[in-house]
């Protein structure tokens, strides 16, 4: 009896030469040097520069220019090279209508870059198999490319490489040409991209930092908890809609609320009209400046917070489980003296104009409040854009990954003081350690799969625990302080304190027996993002028992405009340190290449090879297939099949 799976496998191996063929390769791929992987962390929204970052390949590409082209160009010219590599929409815009003109000068540009950037192609593809550069390069120009890479062995007539270049110049075809020959470079650079966790929040556009990403070839993604906020709102889980509203607010991001996703705000709007008209809201001021009324932002923000609490307080009183009435804020004011308790310390509230709040009922919605949430609710569960966005998000994410030896998530596993796992009852079953990322990933894919209208209740509930729950494995601390930083003056009741955690990370031994328990049997790397590292104030990304190591670098804008990302290489590990840099334009014409600094974090004794890593051990899996497929061709359990 020939087991199902062989079957299938026939479908794409009809012979047994064609088995055998894909056991050599695929034993031969297993020698090859491991693809470089690249994580990045809390994007936060910056789009322009995930864009360059992705563009540079964290600053990997220069070193090979520099290696390939330092005898027969300048320093000028290796960087115009460069740019073209980064941003070759935006060279091409400064040079068109210049080649335009001059038909000589431009079939001489073009072939010339066109040389050069087979040259770069030539080194990337040593190590990697046919079948996956050909995925990798355009179907349009396949064949041309084809010709171009073979053209120094002598593959094919100049001449024909020539008439074809003229007859797509002759087309206005030949700047496309360019660009996707960058692009094929830059996809072949790095063979996966992860993120681990915060695409959005605090920066511009999360919208078209994930439209950038889902046109990469191979993302990743690990959620973080800004994450969360998102896909809980897309549900329509109200405390999160309220919440996501609430930040945009906050850091004046409102072209990825309104433009990006077409969402209301102007229900918020009328609600303001009606019980904040005369409001100072001094405490509700945005984080920056922009074109819009400051007075009606700040009211805005002061309405939809006030509604984020009071639905925060119903989501906790759903689910005493969790432990957090401490966190039912409206329900601890002394609404007589407008102060609040605190660890036993009473504060007055810098902010007592509270019209829409009913002391003996604080949490529930006005008639007003309730018509506004509901509308901007349906406003977000019928965009179809968030949809497309966080669908992709879901499917693509997970809680952790491992790759090779390096053990990625977003920011922790709940510990306690002594490092034990501390258990969450997810699911009517208690949780402990990794056992806590894949039940949070069933979570997630199970209320995608129903949507917004047939997830349940406690589905959608559980993405707000990810936001802001003490044990959340996204967040980490014992509160988040949203309410302590509008309403009470005292700095020291803002701060949010790291759980167990965030000390034991430094541990050299705890760290191992994590690694382990997420399947890496020695020498385990921790990667997490969540806490930003403090480079002004010199503090070191890499902990202190050197197998742990913090990639939020402060990308964004509103954290100090840095970054990181962790390179994962045959050789070693590498961190790349980004600094804030230009608009692509500008950096164009001005000749700008903002190059990272790297620092080598591991030397491997002997480069990985792919079958050193989890990839290698899937290709065995594979290969042990495909010996029993020959075996049943042999035995004429199978029979083979002409190849078509």
């Amino acid at each position: 009896m020939v087991h199902p799976a062989l079957r299938i496998l026939a479908e794409h191996y009809p012979t047994l030469s064609s088995a055998a063929s894909e056991v050599a390769a695929l034993r031969a791929a297993k020698e090859l040097p491991k693809g470089v992987i690249h994580v990045i962390s809390d994007v936060h929204g910056e789009n322009r520069k995930l864009r360059h970052v992705i563009n540079n390949a964290s600053g990997r590409l220069r070193p090979l220019v520099e290696q390939a082209f330092r005898d027969s160009l300048s320093d000028g010219e290796i960087q115009d090279f460069m740019n073209v590599l980064y941003y070759p929409a935006e060279v091409i815009g400064l040079k068109r209508s210049k080649l335009r003109a001059d038909p000589e000068s431009r079939w001489h540009w073009v072939k010339s870059t066109l040389e050069q950037q087979f040259t770069i192609i030539r080194a990337l593809i040593r190590t990697r198999r046919r079948k996956d550069v050909k995925t990798l390069a355009p179907k349009e120009q396949r064949e041309l490319f084809e010709a171009l890479l073979n053209a120094p062995a002598g593959g094919h007539d100049p001449a024909m490489i020539d008439v074809q270049l003229r007859e797509i110049i002759a087309m206005d075809l030949d700047f496309d040409l360019i660009r996707s020959a960058s692009r094929f470079i830059r996809n072949l650079s790095v063979e996966e991209l992860i993120v681990a966790g915060d695409l959005g929040d605090r920066g511009p556009r999360l919208d078209l930092v994930i439209d950038y990403l889902m046109h990469q070839p191979n993302v990743s993604l690990v959620w973080g908890n800004h994450d969360a906020i998102w896909m809980g709102a897309c549900l329509g889980q109200r405390a999160l809609v309220a919440t996501v509203l609430r930040i945009s607010l906050r850091y004046l991001r409102m072209f990825q609320i309104e433009e990006g996703y077409g969402l209301l705000t102007k229900p918020l709007e009328v609600l303001v009209s009606k019980a904040y008209s005369d409001d100072p809201a001094t405490c509700f001021q945005a984080k920056r400046s922009g074109k819009r009324d400051g007075l009606l932002v700040a009211r805005m923000q002061k309405a939809i917070s006030i509604i984020q609490f009071k639905l925060e307080g119903q989501v906790i009183a759903r689910h005493p489980e969790w432990n957090m009435d401490e966190r039912d804020v409206l329900r601890r004011i002394n609404y007589e003296n407008h102060s609040i308790d605190i660890d036993g310390q009473p504060h007055p509230l810098r902010d007592t104009r509270l019209p829409t709040i009913d002391p003996a009922d604080p949490n529930r919605l006005t008639e007003d409040e309730e018509e506004c949430i509901q509308r901007i609710e349906e406003s977000f569960i019928s965009s179809p854009r968030l949809w497309q966005h966080m669908k992709w998000l879901a499917e693509y994410g997970q809680m952790a990954l491992v790759r090779d030896h390096a053990v990625i998530f977003h920011a922790c596993l709940p510990v306690d003081p002594e490092g034990r796992y501390v258990p969450l009852e997810v699911d009517a079953k208690a949780q402990a350690g990794p056992e806590i990322f894949d039940a949070f990933t069933k979570v997630i894919k199970r209320a995608f799969r129903a949507g917004a209208k047939s997830a349940t209740e406690d589905d959608k509930d559980w993405f707000y625990y990810l936001w802001a729950g003490p044990l959340s494995p996204l967040f980490g601390k014992d509160h988040m302080a949203t309410f302590e930083s509008y309403f009470i003056a005292d700095k020291s009741t803002h701060k949010e304190k790291a759980g167990p955690w965030f000390e034991w990370v430094h541990d050299r031994d705890f760290c191992d027996r994590i690694a382990r328990d997420m399947g890496v049997p020695h020498d385990g790397l921790l990667v997490n993002g969540h806490v930003p590292v403090k480079i002004h104030q010199g503090e070191n990304p890499l902990k202190r028992g050197g197998n742990a190591i913090s990639i939020d670098g402060a990308f964004s804008e509103a954290y100090g405009d840095h970054g990181y990302t962790l390179i994962l290489g045959p050789e070693g590990d590498t961190l790349a340190e980004h600094h804030n840099f230009p608009d692509p334009d500008t950096a164009v014409r001005e000749r700008i290449d903002i190059i990272p600094k790297m620092t080598r974090l591991r030397e491997h004794p002997t480069p990985r090879r792919v079958g050193d890593t989890e990839r290698g051990r899937e290709i065995d899996s594979i290969i042990g297939l495909l010996l029993q497929l020959i075996d049943a061709y042999r035995m004429g359990h199978l029979h083979e099949k002409p190849l078509s």
